[in-house]
């Protein structure tokens, strides 16, 4: 990191919203530590950037781990530092009602969301007060304000990784460090939806069906990436974002025709 370029973690950089926040934030001239389970996908995402006027670092990182945080850690030191953190990482698994809940896939999504972010944030913090103006964007969801019918456990797990991210904003303004968090709502990426319905094809379609264009990972990266722009005075604090087909968490027009 020099004195022009800033510096940022993306973690969840190998597919989705990640992926598009690394690569919207390279593009507009960044040094990107890109961080992923998967080396293949960091790779690619790698060759994908190559052209682009920033630069992307790729780091395979676990942020379940806290060996594998702290490796990342010690490789973004030794290659200057950063002054932003954007915590993409995250997923949701299942959609039963409380009465059929699965204790591993809350434990799952407690894990990587509320604890992978708190994981990422304590072990970065010194860098961050260090460099006297630093950022932490954590990507919630509107399922962290909003609780609905099968959703319990990835509610319960964005409403605690929500109210993280609120405590953070209170304990670090002294420190001259913004805390953002993006909520998107109904957001269509190739691997959410699939994961969540554990690869059933036609329920993860069914999320989507007949919703005239849904956000694309590329239109929370936007949003993502023009809030650590903006100058450092500026704090968005939240952003809650929906297409205009899901007026609120329980109400979504599916009014798009077929196109067979």
């Amino acid at each position: 990191m020099t004195a022009e370029q800033p510096a940022a973690l993306v973690t969840g950089a190998t597919s989705g919203i990640g992926r598009a926040t690394a690569i919207k934030l390279v593009r507009d001239g960044w040094q990107v530590f890109a961080a992923g389970r998967r080396t293949e996908n960091l790779e690619t995402l790698a060759q994908d950037c190559h052209q682009l006027s920033g630069t992307l670092i790729p780091v395979a990182t676990d942020v379940t781990d806290d060996a594998s945080v702290q490796a990342l850690y010690d490789t973004i030191e030794a290659q200057g530092g950063i002054d932003t953190v954007l915590n993409i990482a995250g997923g949701a698994m299942g959609a039963e009602a409380v009465a059929d809940a699965s204790l591993s896939d809350w434990e799952w999504m407690y894990d990587t969301n509320v604890l992978g972010s708190l994981r990422v944030i304590k072990q970065f913090l010194p860098m961050l007060r260090a460099h006297g103006a630093g950022t932490v964007l954590n990507l919630t969801s509107t399922a962290g304000i909003v609780a609905y019918e099968g959703g319990a456990g990835y509610n319960a797990a964005k409403f605690g990784q929500h109210a993280l991210t609120g405590a953070l904003r209170l304990e670090e303004a002294e420190h001259n460090i913004r805390v953002i968090e993006v909520l998107p709502g109904l957001v269509k990426t190739d691997e959410f939806a699939l994961n969540r319905m554990r690869g059933d094809a036609d329920k993860a379609a069914d999320v989507y069906a007949g919703v005239d264009k849904p956000l694309t990972a590329e239109d929370v990266a936007d949003v993502c990436a023009y809030a650590v722009n903006l100058p450092h005075h500026i704090n968005l604090d939240e952003i809650v974002m929906r297409p205009v087909k899901q007026a609120a968490q329980h109400k979504i027009i599916r009014d798009a025709q077929s196109s067979d």
